[in-house]
């Protein structure tokens, strides 16, 4: 099995992001991107170059990371879901994908990667 090389992160908090461009780099993965809104995020996606994506589930504004993963699964490109919660924001159709609890530790991120 292949573990994804250039990760896409989806975060927006820009401190969160940062603390997973870090984590990411320690782990000898590439930063494939780093955006925070479902736009940026299918724009980098169209761009390619992505092996994977981390998503947190609620974007500001409102805004749901549904879009992406709907896009990221027709490409079948791996993805994980961030979230601080449960299942409560997450559609019904992507409730079986991997989660990435926050707060985030290095070895969250890795076994979510190694998930993948």
């Amino acid at each position: 099995m292949n573990v994804p090389q250039q990760i896409l992160i989806v975060e927006d908090e820009p401190l969160i992001a940062m603390m997973l461009e870090d984590f990411l780099e320690v782990l000898d993965k590439g930063v494939a991107g780093s955006v925070d809104t479902v736009a940026d995020a299918l724009h980098r996606i169209s761009a390619g170059g992505v092996d994977a994506a981390i998503l947190d589930v609620n974007l500001r504004g409102g805004e749901k990371s549904t879009p992406i993963a709907e896009r990221l699964a027709e490409g079948g490109i791996p993805f994980v879901f961030a979230t601080g919660g449960g299942d409560d924001g997450l559609d019904p159709r992507f409730r079986d994908r991997p989660r990435l609890q926050k707060p985030f530790t290095m070895d969250g991120v890795a076994k979510a990667l190694e998930s993948l």
